[in-house]
């Protein structure tokens, strides 16, 4: 009942909520509400998973050594989680690991990142309005050190991160023999076949690749195009990201605003131009505003380069061209990262294809690699990490099984 309220309460203070998040984070005010519309229904996804947290019946005299005995397992919370949260999607993101660890009958301590501190706390007010005890849920501020002490601390039972691939190893290095679920990054492939829809797959393409300012872990980075789309396909991609708007967070018509910070602008304009010299094409913007980097396109960037080869996390997207299908899904798995792809195809045999020898955890066929609904399973392979979240997986994740056996 408490979390079908916090969803209730959530929608009320729908407007509170995203100018948060707009101001604080620097998201897009349209952005921004729609991650609010998406926390709505994340609390109620979990509220469901609470009625369905059920074990199951073990049929014991399947064994002759088992013979009148009856098994049955139970869902038991595993106590204390740490849930460590990323500035991109503060509410959202925070709220996969709060939801599913209440509903499962854990408490929580929540470490929003340093950048997002109001979010978190509105969110800790607004459980405790709808009813949750004092201590069901705690905010602790605080940098990397005291993300290392929740690691290591023995009261925590899990600990639940979202954020870079380095910081999550250096979690798993500290957690000991505690289990940890890591959500990490990815420099998303976008697969787009000769055999497709293939200015809808541009315009759709251009439409998220730099949706807040790419600072998404599923952003569309590594556009692969089959050549005998390729020209036309830059064409429109190319006249719809001109078409994006650059500026203020808090105006509604802003698609692209400002990033995170100076260190994320000039660690951008240093891989820009590593690309550029090793012999890419600069195709559109490279050039801030401030700091705004506008909608940045790139191509004949060679896979070396770090704007390739790592996560840009950023307005910034590298379009390449493959000369078969089967080139363009090796071209995808050439990477340490293994989170979600998108594949574009009108062509049934090639999206099985992709299905299969993709290596992601998500494989999403004719939409973009951004495409989440939050209660579906989510997470990575490779470096881009284990564990799954989504309200049902993530309950499993977040409780553990325990047998009982009668005589």
């Amino acid at each position: 009942d408490g979390l079908r309220r916090a969803s209730a309460l959530l929608a009320e203070r729908a407007d509170l909520f995203a100018r948060t998040i707009a101001t604080e984070a620097g998201k897009p005010l349209k952005a921004s509400r729609v991650e609010v519309a998406r926390s709505v229904e994340n609390l109620a996804f979990a509220a469901d998973e609470a009625l369905r947290l059920a074990g199951e019946g073990i049929p014991l005299d399947a064994s002759r050594f088992g013979e009148g005995r009856i098994g049955f397992t139970r869902r038991e919370p595993r106590g204390i989680i740490a849930a460590i949260s990323p500035f991109n999607f503060p509410l959202n993101l925070a709220l996969h690991k709060v939801g599913p660890a209440l509903a499962g009958g854990n408490v929580v301590i929540l470490k929003p990142a340093p950048q997002t501190p109001l979010t978190a706390n509105l969110l800790a007010e607004l459980l405790r309005d709808a009813g949750f005890p004092p201590g069901a849920v705690g905010v602790l501020h605080g940098g990397p050190e005291l993300g290392a002490a929740l690691t290591s601390a023995p009261e925590v039972a899990l600990v639940s991160f979202t954020g870079s691939p380095g910081v999550g190893e250096s979690i798993k290095r500290g957690s000991g023999l505690k289990p940890v679920v890591l959500e990490l990054g990815n420099n998303s492939a976008n697969l787009v076949d000769a055999e497709s829809d293939v200015e809808g797959a541009a315009r759709a393409l251009a439409a998220v690749s730099f949706a807040y300012q790419g600072q998404v872990c599923i952003h569309p980075q590594r556009l692969i195009v089959h050549e005998a789309a390729y020209d036309r396909f830059r064409e429109v991609f190319l006249e719809a990201s001109r078409s994006l708007v650059c500026g203020d967070p808090l105006d509604e018509a802003t698609d692209v605003g400002p990033l995170i910070g100076a260190a994320a602008l000039e660690r951008l304009g240093d891989w820009i131009g590593e690309a550029q010299a090793l012999g890419g094409r600069l195709l559109l913007g490279g050039t801030p505003r401030g700091n705004i980097l506008p909608p940045t396109v790139l191509e004949d960037v060679p896979e070396q380069a770090r704007i390739v080869a790592e996560e840009a996390f950023g307005p910034v997207v590298v379009l390449s061209r493959a000369a078969s299908w089967a080139e363009a899904i090796a071209a995808a798995n050439r990477s340490r990262y293994g989170l979600q792809t998108g594949v574009f195809t009108t062509n049934l045999g090639h999206a099985l294809e992709a299905a299969r020898d993709l290596e992601a955890g998500g494989v999403i066929v004719n939409d973009p690699s951004t495409f989440r609904v939050d209660q579906m399973p989510y997470g990575g392979i490779k470096d881009s990490g284990f564990g799954r979240e989504g309200a049902r997986a993530s309950v499993e994740e977040l409780t553990y099984v325990k047998t009982v056996v009668l005589r």
